[in-house]
């Protein structure tokens, strides 16, 4: 049954618009509350958020519907996503909340909701919770209202977390980084953990203002990154995006390191020292086929998902594989974290870029993408990709690339738009097939 709030990661939308307003997460706050109002003991839920200016708001708004129910608060203010996944866990909270629309401009936000195990919610607990929100919530009497209070120590219990995650053996000194935090969550806490490893570190995006997170920065936005890496003779840089969920890197020559790319260089040392479990990483459709030769090359597996870092997460504890994620810098490491981590995952690339002893150019590029192409087509309603026309078109196309390439189409599950990707060995080939596909949804669309 489809959902009528939660999307793919959480509930997000336009503040003070639809499902983001301030009585929408008042509403959220008591109906997930209650839910989660299991056993005798005393509730408490972990409320981060990044620097959006809608933070306040909606902050204030979750903490009124959490107590009303009878569930105490902790505040630990902008914070990364996996940081209030960490905190969940820690502090033995029964739920766990980050407002943030990710890579999103600030206009968005979005509730995502963690269990007390640091994991997102399943999809029972949010048909539960959009059940409450659509019927009545029992309020608490006076004397069991919540109490709120903010936790000080938030950011360094995290900083802390992520340096126990850098192999003990090592240390970041002689190493110049720049860090984009995109002025989102991690605007602190990334450059300290960085220095106190014993990096040179060159901090961007860390000025936050509420309405500039993700603005032409971060891991969405890489040329202001790779611009910095280069004028000021960093070895490499990282960037992340507005909720620090996500990694992208650029070498000393300022050329952007992407999620595939970055995932190979940790498959490959983790395979070398035996800490990879599963024999290869769970992808989704969209990684490149230059990755999936690469670690075949090694005697390794890519396992492909459906789009989505929840449908990785579900593969990888499904099939006990503990690296995984999405091209576009999505990494999950699960022998650290629950959902992905950008600040970790850079630790784990920093790592085998000091135990080789080389350049990031050279550590960092493990394999040739093959030649891809991404289109997206707009239609009006209906369902062109059932036209019989468009069907014959899409077949013919795969017994073209069959043995030197793959196709993926796909509908959009947020709008309407179909995604037409193709890569393979002949760029030529690719740009041809994508072409043909995309005039035949246009027309069976028109």
């Amino acid at each position: 049954m489809a959902r009528k709030y939660f999307g793919t990661d959480g509930i997000r939308g336009l503040t003070n618009a639809g499902v983001m307003t301030a009585q929408m997460a008042m509403t959220v706050g008591m109906a997930a509350g209650k839910h989660f109002l299991r056993g005798d003991h005393r509730h408490r839920v972990v409320i981060g958020k990044d620097t959006r200016l809608s933070g306040y708001m909606l902050e204030n708004a979750l903490v009124a519907g959490f107590t009303s129910v009878g569930m105490d608060v902790v505040q630990v203010g902008p914070m990364p996503t996996p940081a209030v996944a960490m905190l969940t866990v820690s502090m033995r909270a029964d739920l766990g909340v980050m407002l943030s629309a990710s890579h999103n401009p600030y206009r968005d936000n979005g509730i995502k909701l963690f269990g007390p195990d640091g994991y997102k919610l399943s999809d029972e607990d949010e048909a539960a919770i959009e059940a409450a929100i659509e019927g009545e919530v029992t309020l608490a009497p006076a004397a069991e209202i919540g109490r709120a209070k903010r936790y000080e120590d938030a950011r360094g219990r995290y900083i802390h977390f992520a340096k126990s995650t850098f192999p003990d053996d090592l240390r970041l000194d002689g190493l110049k980084i720049v860090v984009d935090c995109a002025n989102g969550a991690a605007y602190q806490v990334a450059p300290s953990a960085l220095w106190e490893l014993g990096a040179d570190v060159v901090a961007i995006g860390v000025q936050p203002n509420g309405k500039n997170i993700n603005d032409r920065i971060g891991s969405t936005a890489p040329e202001v990154l790779c611009e910095t890496v280069v004028s000021t003779g960093a070895h490499l840089g990282i960037a992340l995006d507005g909720d620090a969920d996500r990694l992208i890197v650029a070498d000393e020559n300022g050329r952007v390191v992407d999620g595939d790319q970055l995932m190979a260089t940790i498959a490959g040392g983790w395979h070398r020292t035996g800490k990879l479990r599963g024999q290869g990483l769970v992808a989704t459709v969209m990684s490149n086929l230059g990755l999936e030769r690469h670690l075949r090359s090694l005697g390794l597996d890519l396992v492909r998902t459906k789009v989505g870092d929840r449908y990785v997460l579900e593969q990888m504890r499904s099939t006990g594989y503990n690296l995984g994620g999405e091209q576009s810098g999505h990494i999950i490491l699960s022998d650290y974290a629950t959902t992905g981590d950008g600040l970790v995952a850079a630790l784990q690339v920093l790592a085998e870029v000091v135990r080789a002893g080389r350049p990031a150019s050279e550590v960092l590029h493990r394999f040739d993408p093959v030649p891809q192409l991404l289109r997206n087509v707009r239609f009006a309603g209906g369902r062109p990709l059932d036209d019989a026309g468009v069907q014959a078109v899409i077949a013919d196309a795969e017994a073209q690339l069959d043995g030197r390439g793959r196709l993926v189409i796909r509908p959009s599950g947020t709008e309407p738009v179909i995604r037409v990707m193709a890569e393979g060995d002949d760029a030529a080939q690719v740009e041809a097939v994508v072409a043909r596909i995309c005039d035949s949804v246009q027309a069976a669309a028109a």
